[in-house]
């Protein structure tokens, strides 16, 4: 004789889910704080963003803005009765300063280099973690789980510990501040990642699948690129966000083996100086900026992040 005990979950009753609920959104507003201040202070003028104590209600101005893409002097009150009237509004704000426009600033390059960098790495990753993926997924590969092992050892230790063995490497062979050095530095840091989020994608998709299309007339290549990447959207749009997060910020590398050429964002920023040390209103600006790609990238793709995420997490 069995005896049978029946196991009900008990949903949380409705005062649990009001703070669970209020705790979350009490943690997103203490996180987007560091972010609202740095949007704010992007709008300040140089005086405001020292002020102490620091303002929150001030008079907001484009001056971190002009400052960000443009290079600027100070000259003599004398030079400046000699110029002509100013022609646009930023050369106006610039004069008020007693200064005038040098030219253009390096942001525009550092934040084309993101983007060439950051993105280039970002499919190179995917791309080659699907491959390797579905090899390991389909496929009876030597010593599977031993290659899978070392592909996830690789991010184990931190990146900067091979920091100067690739800074050496890269300067013997000529890759130090170049464009293809730093996408195939990306890449090599972020395959092992996209390897194993991919992994699981593939595990999850039926045979049947393949099968029924291979008895149908497809070729192998076929049948993977028409049955199982339509099956694998979800989870390359997911592994994609991630490795273009570590891409579009990382810092150490960028800051050890660029220096103009290829140098991105990060290192740059830090880096702006204006009359009286940094300028944290184009600091604040450039953040601002640097921070949108990756934001519009992620809202697009949320749908998929966030189902990506959960995939697989429930099995039948």
């Amino acid at each position: 004789m069995s005896t049978t005990t029946a196991h009900s979950v008990v949903a949380p009753g409705r005062r649990t889910r009001f703070f669970a609920g209020l705790l979350v959104v009490v943690y997103a507003l203490v996180t987007m704080v560091p972010l609202a201040w740095i949007f704010l202070t992007g709008f300040k003028t140089p005086p405001d963003s020292i002020s102490y104590p620091p303002k929150v209600v001030f008079e907001p101005s484009l001056e971190g803005y002009v400052n960000l893409f443009t290079t600027r002097s100070r000259q003599t009150p004398e030079y400046m009765e000699s110029l002509p009237p100013p022609q646009t509004w930023y050369e106006e704000l610039v004069r008020s300063r007693h200064m005038v426009i040098a030219g253009p600033s390096k942001f525009g390059e550092r934040f084309l280099n993101s983007v060439i960098i950051g993105f280039g790495s970002t499919f190179l990753s995917v791309f080659l973690g699907t491959l390797a993926a579905y090899a390991f997924s389909r496929f009876k590969v030597p010593l599977a789980d031993d290659l899978l092992f070392f592909i996830l050892s690789t991010r184990m230790m931190p990146p900067i510990a091979v920091a100067i063995p690739i800074f050496l490497m890269y300067r013997t062979v000529g890759l130090s501040d170049t464009h293809l050095g730093m996408i195939i530095l990306y890449t090599a840091v972020n395959v092992s990642l996209s390897v194993w989020l991919l992994k699981g994608f593939v595990d999850e998709i039926p045979r049947e699948y393949e099968e029924a299309a291979l008895i149908d007339g497809y070729t192998r290549l076929q049948a993977f690129v028409k049955v199982v990447l339509p099956q694998m959207a979800t989870g390359i749009a997911a592994t994609a966000i991630f490795c273009l997060i570590f891409a579009w910020n990382e810092y150490a590398f960028a800051l050890l083996l660029t220096s103009g050429t290829a140098q991105t964002a990060p290192p740059f920023i830090p880096t702006i100086i204006g009359e009286g040390g940094l300028d944290w209103p184009a600091i604040g600006a450039g953040v601002t900026l640097f921070l949108l790609p990756v934001l519009v990238f992620t809202i697009l793709l949320r749908k998929h992040l966030l189902r990506g995420i959960t995939f697989g997490a429930v099995r039948k």
